[in-house]
């Protein structure tokens, strides 16, 4: 059965509204540290946070804090940088994500290319490893990329599942089928499975027959909910359809 990961990048976003300016502002709200310990609380078994390069929400305080507070696992998203490689091997979390970045993107628009990328790639992934941590690259369901995955030593990867969840009928079983092979493949390499991005309420029901998947990483879905019903509930709503799928 899949697990749950609750991204809490959305709460940060919605302080930074308010307060990117004046960080130390007592006044300064949401939390995105509080609301991972609501999640916590709530069921989920690990907390992602992606620490973009230009720190448009997640801050490095933020980071240091979930990392002393969190009581199950984070997930620390962040792209192929030495600034944030930095961090991520003084806090040594149990879990990297490492996913491209493009400054003028809204979120994440598509998967690591591991291809175009090996040679850097090979190097973060090693320097993380020995640090302890695991390392997931967050992919597209293409069969060289898994490839690449599994040679540069990635014990996970996380399927991106975007062009799954942004359409519909024939087109979206065609790229749930193509999300099921990539998993079968994954793990034929010795790969583990994650999946995530785009994900909510309604279109994660058939995601959870992905062959060996382990974790499911769902974020604004879930801070969306919770504007509507409290984020315990949201997060306790999705954990029950991952567990029941239903």
């Amino acid at each position: 059965m899949p697990s749950l990961g609750v991204n809490i990048d959305h709460v940060a976003t919605l302080r930074q509204a308010r307060y990117r300016e004046t960080p130390d502002n007592p006044n300064a709200e949401p939390d995105p540290v509080a609301a991972a310990l609501i999640a916590e609380h709530a069921g989920a078994i690990g907390i992602t946070a992606h620490l973009r390069e230009d720190r448009r929400h997640m801050q490095d305080r933020d980071i240091f804090l979930l990392r002393e507070k969190i009581s199950t696992k984070l997930n620390l998203e962040m792209g192929v940088s030495e600034d944030i490689l930095r961090i991520a091997l003084q806090i040594r979390p149990e879990d990297v994500c490492l996913v491209p970045e493009n400054r003028r993107e809204v979120t994440t628009e598509g998967g690591l290319d591991c291809i175009s990328h090996e040679q850097p790639l090979r190097v973060v992934v090693g320097r993380l490893r020995d640090s302890g941590t695991r390392v997931s690259l967050f992919i597209d369901a293409e069969p060289e990329q898994i490839r690449t995955a599994a040679a540069l030593g990635a014990e996970f990867i996380e399927l991106h599942t975007g062009a799954y969840a942004n359409t519909s009928g024939a087109d979206r079983e065609s790229e749930l089928e193509k999300l099921r092979h990539g998993a079968s493949l994954a793990i034929s390499l010795g790969l583990r499975v994650n999946a995530g991005h785009g994900l909510n309420y309604d279109n994660v029901r058939p995601v959870l027959s992905l062959p060996g998947l382990e974790e499911l990483n769902i974020g604004h879905s879930i801070i969306s909910r919770a504007v509507v019903v409290g984020l315990e509930n949201a997060v306790r709503e999705m954990s029950r359809i991952i567990a029941t799928g239903q």
